[in-house]
């Protein structure tokens, strides 16, 4: 008998489940595909390798696993288990595959499951042909390079937020996106809140008249999440962390506790601070209700920024900055607005965060949303909607391309806040800062020794 290569059983995979979604029936497939229990047979399941498995990788591992349409076969990380991730808790490539094996092996007779290998290299995970789609959790910094590697092996993507570390790196990965026809999902799971969906088709369809400003609410601050607050001096690099692999792209700098892990967001190198991690988030809800997700702002104005003294951490822990409209309309991002995004027009203001949505005057909450007027994408549940995808090779709910036009606005927030310009001037179409040498240099930043961007 001829064998069948990897290739084709994946496709057979997929096309398996694009034709019960096509028939109106996800959950509802042949007996003969069926395992015990009546779930999904991992032979027909879409296979998911998980590369960064401490901070948002080990949530996202349990939401990948309520599908049961998932089989995840592989996690990645280059740190084999330590503290230091969100409260101080444990995380790494071996407690991310005992996670993975435990839920697997409850649904077996024997009580028993190996079927999920750990790796240290990403690249091992993107060269098995059995693999169908992976998870990028990394720190911002490696974004860039897995996602544009995951394009040349033609995987699907579920990448968190924010996109990318730089303009151009975001730029870089929506190309590649888009050249390969790969899915990609970005983790901004605010688009798949009920809330702010129906806010911004409120705002969408006039409901508040014309839309003059929005104000949009991010934290402050570099809270210590991981618990490592107080070791910011140098020391040994622990038994198990591939530390330089880590540094990856970065420049060189020694290791320490406090620079790793979740507490990585706090140093201008790896991240951008709370501009950039919320930034994923309402920004992009922002846009959504401006119907500006496309394009970008053409100025960026009245950029104010504190930065806390310290001997590692650097980003700004209080920051204000106006990115301004062709239409004239502002969106005013700032840690002393209210948490969230308000939107504000001539007849009214909507506001949303999560899990909730308001309105002044109130009778506008009560008004409906006709056929013939816009109706925003729907999703309910942002891993659902990227399985979703994966079979049926639709849009996701949030694209590459939105995606970086989003952290667009936050990069450029950050750029005039760090250089002290009370005015950058920008190009969206383009996208180039005009007539500011210093600031267009930090559109992209250099890659230490022996890394480079892939060609794709």
């Amino acid at each position: 008998m001829r064998a069948i290569s990897a290739n084709a059983q994946r496709g057979s995979r997929r096309d398996f489940l694009r034709l019960a979604a096509v028939a109106g029936f996800p959950a509802i497939v042949p007996a003969s595909a069926l395992g015990r229990g009546g779930r999904v047979a991992p032979s027909n399941r879409v296979t998911v390798g998980v590369i960064g498995t401490g901070n948002q990788g080990m949530n996202d591992i349990q939401s990948f696993l309520k599908d049961d349409r998932v089989q995840i076969v592989a996690v990645c990380d280059v740190n084999r288990e330590s503290p230091g991730y969100w409260d101080g808790k444990v995380g790494g490539r071996e407690p991310a595959k005992r996670l993975v094996e435990k839920h697997y092996a409850a649904n077996r007779p024997s009580g028993d499951y190996r079927g999920c290998d750990a790796y240290v290299d990403f690249r091992e995970v993107l060269g098995r042909k059995d693999i169908d789609a992976v998870e990028i959790a990394t720190p911002d910094h490696w974004h860039a390079i897995p996602v544009l590697e995951a394009c040349l092996a033609r995987k699907d993507i579920y990448c968190q937020k924010p996109l990318a570390l730089t303009i151009a790196e975001g730029r870089a990965m929506s190309y590649a996106v888009n050249k390969h026809r790969v899915v990609f999902q970005t983790g901004s799971q605010q688009r798949s809140d009920p809330h702010f969906r129906q806010a911004c088709e409120l705002v969408r369809n006039g409901r508040i008249g014309d839309l003059k400003v929005v104000r949009v609410g991010l934290p402050g601050g570099r809270p210590d999440f991981g618990k490592t607050g107080d070791r910011k001096q140098v020391e040994p690099v622990p038994a198990g962390f591939e530390y330089d692999r880590w540094l990856g792209p970065a420049p060189q700098a020694p290791y320490a506790p406090a620079r790793c892990h979740v507490n990585f967001r706090w140093i201008y190198d790896y991240s951008g601070g709370q501009v950039t991690d919320w930034g994923g988030h309402h920004p992009d809800c922002a846009q959504w209700g401006m119907g500006t997700e496309l394009t970008g702002p053409i100025e960026i104005r009245n950029a104010h920024a504190e930065f806390a003294a310290d001997p590692l951490w650097n980003t700004a822990t209080e920051f204000s900055f106006e990115a301004v409209y062709e239409n004239g309309v502002r969106m005013i991002v700032s840690n002393r607005n209210t948490m969230g995004v308000t939107f504000e027009g001539t007849k009214g203001k909507v506001y949303a965060n999560r899990g909730k949505h308001t309105a002044e005057p109130e009778s506008i909450l009560a008004s409906k949303i006709g056929p013939d007027e816009i109706h925003l994408y729907r999703s309910d549940d942002h891993f659902r909607n990227f399985i979703d995808c994966v079979i049926s090779r639709g849009p996701t709910a949030a694209p590459v391309e939105v995606a970086h036009r989003s952290i667009t606005i936050c990069h450029l927030g950050n750029i005039a806040m760090r250089l002290g310009r009370k005015s950058l001037k920008w190009d969206p179409r383009t996208e180039q800062i005009i007539g500011d040498d210093e600031a267009s240099r930090m559109l992209s930043r250099p890659y230490r020794e022996g890394w480079t961007l892939p060609t794709v």
